[in-house]
């Protein structure tokens, strides 16, 4: 089987640009953020030094219906509303797929975190009646793969790649891994996070891994710019229908881009920080190259991990350097979403597939003075027109998870 045999049919998402595909990649064009103030009476009462955060731009609970809503975790609802949006945007219905050749790969880095708070405050409060029964299927790390599976029925596997930031991306090259293997003929897979809460945004804060620009939240994240001071905490979801070639074009389906190859790595480093040197980054970009079959001379893109953080961003760059070279185009859309975890690499991974097939990249927001560490041209200001032959992605997570995915066009 060809190692370029995997093609991108449909793709979803929900984020705090936009509630789908097109209002997101919109917002990414236009230069608009999704960082807000946040309103939540806990950031007062508990005195948390970072105010801000970026929210969903549209609530679940306003496109799920209310009863259905109710039985999911937020970060089960925002994986059922990407996946319902990939899977139309693929062609696909009821019955369409043999259900022993599609899987589910839904990968988040913390998983029900609101419900296991919210429960765990009914427990202690108003005892052990009002606690749900819902609570472990909601909490659990694997709900949003588990039940996307179940709404399509899928039995050919749903698996839930925890890998912190860099999870979504992984949950992607699984899916390649098994098309590849000849384990499934469809995957769903991407990333889905919604971990905005009191716990979370204090734990970060005491790592010192957040910013603190609450007096202007907009201009907060900022991908290499020397004055970043950190990452803003998001939420959201992305979703990738892969299929094999074959199986696609004889069901007429519309293919949007290719994934080429991935790559996977691992620092042993630092539980939290990178190595400096980018070595294991530098593997996994590597990696994707050679079993997409690219040189590194095709690769005009990198859609960066880049968080906004002081070490992370240009540790990135070194390992670019390593592995590709200097001459592609970067860019980070962490400037203007925020970073959503577990879902950022599938979310990015949908805005590299889009640079590729509309010929253009979206500039890195509040990028104003570049950091002299980082050598590369960084696409900032205005988007970029530009022919691209293959684009890469880069995510990366804490306890040391290298993924770089390899795309190029249909």
């Amino acid at each position: 089987m060809s190692k370029n045999d995997v093609v991108i049919t449909g793709f979803g998402a929900t984020t705090p640009l936009g509630g789908d595909v097109a209002s997101t990649w919109d917002g990414l064009l236009a230069g608009r953020s999704g960082v807000k103030t946040l309103e939540a009476d806990w950031v007062e009462r508990f005195g948390l030094p970072v105010k801000i955060a970026s929210r969903l731009a549209v609530e679940p609970t306003e496109v799920l219906p209310r009863v259905q809503a109710r039985r999911l975790d937020r970060s089960e609802q925002v994986a059922i509303i990407a996946s319902r949006e990939a899977w139309a945007h693929a062609g696909h219905g009821e019955d369409t797929v043999d259900p022993d050749r599609l899987a589910v790969i839904i990968g988040t880095g913390i998983g029900g975190a609101n419900t296991l708070l919210d429960q765990d405050d009914l427990l202690e409060t108003q005892g052990l009646r009002k606690v749900s029964p819902l609570t472990v299927p909601m909490l659990m790390p694997n709900g949003p793969a588990a039940h996307v599976g179940l709404e399509l029925k899928a039995r050919a596997g749903v698996h839930a790649p925890v890998s912190a930031c860099a999870s979504g991306a992984e949950a992607l090259a699984w899916a390649w891994r098994m098309i590849t293997l000849g384990e499934a003929d469809v995957v769903v897979a991407g990333g889905a996070e919604a971990a905005i809460a009191a716990i979370t945004m204090a734990g970060f804060a005491q790592a010192r891994t957040m910013s603190t620009r609450n007096d202007d939240p907009e201009r907060a994240s900022r991908p290499w710019d020397i004055n970043r001071d950190g990452f803003v905490l998001g939420e959201g979801a992305g979703v990738m229908v892969l299929e094999r070639e074959d199986y696609a074009k004889a069901r007429g389906a519309t293919i949007h881009g290719r994934l080429a190859g991935i790559g996977t790595s691992a620092d042993s480093y630092h539980i939290t920080g990178p190595d400096p040197e980018g070595t294991g980054q530098a593997k996994a970009i590597s990696a994707a190259l050679r079993t997409a079959g690219l040189d590194p001379k095709d690769v005009g893109h990198v859609n960066a991990h880049a968080t906004s953080t002081p070490a992370g961003d240009v540790g990135e760059t070194v390992a670019i350097r390593k592995a590709i070279g200097e001459h592609p185009l970067l860019s980070a859309p962490k400037g203007n979403l925020g970073h959503l975890l577990g879902a950022a690499g599938a979310v990015e991974a949908i805005a590299t597939v889009l640079s590729i097939k509309e010929s253009v990249i979206p500039a890195t927001l509040n990028l104003e003075n570049q950091d002299p560490g980082v050598v590369q041209e960084v696409v900032s200001g205005e988007p970029r027109k530009v022919d691209l032959k293959a684009a890469v992605s880069d995510s990366f997570g804490f306890g040391g998870h290298n993924v770089a995915l390899a795309f190029v066009p249909a």
